[in-house]
Parts: C-alpha cells; sequence; structure tokens
C-alpha cells in the first residue's frame, strides 16, 4: 500500500485518469457512431 507521501501522487493520477476517461468516452462514443452511420449508408 502506498504510504503518506505516495498518496498525493496516487490521487493525482487517479484524478488524471479519470478526468480522460470523462472526456474520451463520449468522443469515442461519436466516432463509432459515424463509422456505424458510414456503414449503414
Amino acid at each position: 500500500m502506498a504510504n503518506g507521501h505516495d498518496m498525493k501522487a496516487a490521487e493525482a493520477t487517479y484524478a488524471g485518469f479519470i478526468s480522460l476517461i470523462k472526456y474520451s468516452t463520449p468522443v469515442v462514443a461519436v466516432i463509432a457512431a459515424l463509422v456505424v452511420f458510414l456503414i449503414t449508408r
């Protein structure tokens, strides 16, 4: 388990990961919808 000094770094990494997931999920969904639209056209 992380000690006290590593917890700040771990929390920063976790926050960055959550932010990345939060913003990349809609982008991937739009790209997937565009691909499906193009295939079915």
